[in-house]
């Protein structure tokens, strides 16, 4: 039986460069797509450009706006957006039924039966990539590997318009040189946490033991032993069926203010809300959770009439949950939003958010 040979095909700064794909004059300025307003929202997604300027996915608008004054901040075009995501995955099936959608902008591919003497699976990559800018006028970048994981891994190696390899005979020492903070899985708590105990690469992770990592690190600690031995599923799921879409934030210092708490509480809104309107999904269960600095956790939430995608929605109600919950002698350590109760979206139920 022949190896797996998984590509991760990453579009380049997605909906930034779509924007600069459809506006010439947009082309080679710092664009940013984001929500709302610069004072409440978030971006999505930055151009390269934006990013020399230090701004990123998930930083506030207000920041990005201070970060990159003269950048063009736009508002995010799901439809147009769905519309060339649709293009690439028809190119993606016209080389394999075997893929693995993660959302618009990111996919595995299963070509395994593909490879042969005469066409390699980095040749494969690099024909997809050809085939989606000749299609669509985007750039993307790839990562082939044996399993998923280190797939994912090799995509963001030289980011934009790469192709990376990692195979056994590079694999062990591109993972020994990786920071810690960019393996998958490992956020920023988690990366400060690692750095404390010495582990700032994976050099350093891989001089510790399973049963070491598992004391230390919880479940969490046997996936991290087994990521910096290159291990990892080769088995993509056609059909994703998401339970839930949620986000949430650990803070760095515990917090108690109302008003700095529910800014926060609006950001993650909105971050949920991206996601979802990325899937053309929505939820009926909205569910808050609040972990206190005594590590005691609360949640609760409400179920729906009508589903709801949209970030004002969301946290009109994410913020009704969190009033019921908050203590006000409480420190809390980490807050969180989830939308459950997923189904397709129906668009007799759209409100005059939608079109905001």
């Amino acid at each position: 039986m022949m190896e797996k040979r998984i590509i991760h095909v990453d579009m380049d700064a997605f909906y930034a460069q779509v924007e600069q794909n459809d506006n010439k004059e947009y082309r080679g300025k710092p664009v940013i797509v984001g929500g709302r307003s610069f004072s409440r929202g978030v971006v999505s997604t930055a151009s390269y450009e934006a990013r020399k300027y230090g701004v990123h996915s998930a930083m506030a608008m207000k920041v990005a706006h201070q970060k990159c004054p003269d950048g063009i901040f736009l508002r995010a075009r799901f439809d147009r957006y769905k519309e060339i995501s649709a293009q690439i995955k028809e190119i993606f099936l016209s080389y394999t039924d075997i893929v693995e959608p993660l959302s618009l902008d990111e996919a595995y591919l299963d070509i395994t039966h593909l490879v042969n003497r005469k066409k390699s699976a980095r040749m494969i990559a690099i024909e997809i990539q050809s085939k989606i800018y000749e299609t669509t006028g985007l750039t993307s970048s790839a990562g082939v590997s044996y399993n998923k994981y280190l797939a994912k891994i090799a995509s963001g190696m030289n980011k934009p318009s790469g192709t990376t390899v990692i195979d056994y005979d590079n694999v062990q020492e591109l993972l020994w040189k990786l920071e810690i903070g960019e393996f998958p899985g490992v956020g920023k708590v988690t990366e400060e946490i690692m750095k404390s105990k010495g582990i700032y690469t994976g050099k350093d992770l891989y001089g510790w033991s399973k049963d070491a990592l598992i004391l230390e690190f919880g479940k969490r600690g046997e996936s991290l032993y087994n990521k910096v031995r290159g291990i990892g599923t080769a088995i993509l799921k056609k059909d994703r069926v998401r339970q839930s879409i949620g986000k949430e934030i650990t803070f760095s210092y515990d917090r108690n203010e109302d008003e700095e708490l529910l800014r926060v509480l609006l950001s993650l809104s909105e971050q949920v809300s991206v996601r979802l309107k990325e899937r053309d999904i929505v939820g009926r269960v909205i569910t808050v959770k609040l972990r206190n600095n005594d590590f005691t956790t609360h949640t609760k939430q409400t179920m729906l009439m009508n589903p709801v995608n949209n970030t004002d929605e969301i946290y009109e109600f994410a913020s009704k949950l969190y009033m019921d919950l908050k203590d006000p002698m409480a420190q809390v350590r980490l807050i969180g939003v989830t939308v459950s109760g997923l189904e397709t979206r129906v668009y007799r139920n759209m409100t005059i958010y939608d079109f905001i």
